[in-house]
Order: structure tokens, then C-alpha cells, then sequence
């Protein structure tokens, strides 16, 4: 049970780590075709689509492979169903 509970704490802690370094990176990678820096709406959506995809798999999703003793494809798989299913 504690085996868990710290699992659960360091994936929660890495998911957050991970979702502001993406968010400064997106924010980088915010450019047009030209090389201007996109602004408003465009920026907004592209941001947002960086990030979700830059997202790693949540805790759930990430329980629920192990608990079904997932790997591999099957794996990989059933964690883009989890978070297309979540969102």
C-alpha cells in the first residue's frame, strides 16, 4: 500500500514537472511558416495542441495497463484509447 501511494505521489509530481516544461517549450515552438511568432487564437490552439500531445499518459491510465499486465503495443495502445477517452 505505501509501494503505491509513492508511486501515485511521484507520477502526480513528474506530470506536473513535465506539463510546465512542455508549457515553455510550446511557447517556443509558437512560430509560423515565415518565422513570425503567432499571437491570439492561433497561438492559443497551437499552444494547447502542443501540450496535449506532449502530455505523458495519467496515473490512471498508466494503473489501469498495469493492472491488465499490458506491454508493448497492447500497452501503448490501450494508453492513447485512456486519454482520448478522458478528454
Amino acid at each position: 500500500m505505501k509501494r503505491s501511494l509513492i508511486g501515485i505521489a511521484i507520477a502526480a509530481l513528474s506530470l506536473f514537472a513535465h506539463s510546465a516544461y512542455a508549457a515553455g517549450e510550446c511557447e517556443a515552438k509558437a512560430v509560423s511558416k515565415d518565422g513570425k511568432p503567432l499571437a491570439g487564437a492561433a497561438k492559443a490552439s497551437f499552444i494547447k495542441k502542443c501540450e496535449r500531445e506532449a502530455a505523458p499518459p495519467s496515473a490512471a491510465c498508466e494503473k489501469s495497463a498495469a493492472d491488465k499486465k499490458l506491454a508493448g503495443a497492447a500497452k501503448t495502445s490501450h494508453l492513447r484509447k485512456c486519454m482520448a477517452d478522458m478528454k
